[in-house]
């Protein structure tokens, strides 16, 4: 994860920590409380950076999955496709086999 990506969330979360800060420090004028209530803002500001980046590594991981079912049906596929034409040799080479004993 790039800091680009993050760079919005991040400001959002300092605008969150100093605009409680602000308010705290202007309603209680109490720096134990504005402390403990700036802590508060900033631990909610990390957990959504972190649900953020869960968010996004479980997005790359389904992506990931994906793409190997993809691949997988493909090689089943082709496998399936190849068996089916070794069958219709096989049953073509038998109905010519036996369309020849039939006509002598």
């Amino acid at each position: 994860m790039e800091i680009r990506e993050v760079i919005v969330d991040i400001v959002l979360t300092i605008l969150l920590v100093v605009s409680t800060l602000v308010l705290v420090w202007r309603v209680w004028q109490d720096l134990t409380m504005a402390v403990a209530v700036t802590l508060m803002m900033l631990s909610l500001g990390g957990l959504f950076l972190s649900l953020g980046y869960k968010i996004q590594r479980l997005d790359a991981s389904v992506i990931a999955r994906e793409r190997t079912m993809r691949v997988n049906l493909e090689e089943i596929s082709n496998m399936m496709a190849q068996k089916y034409d070794n069958t219709v040799q096989h049953i073509d080479a038998t109905v010519s086999d036996l369309s020849r004993r039939m006509y002598r």
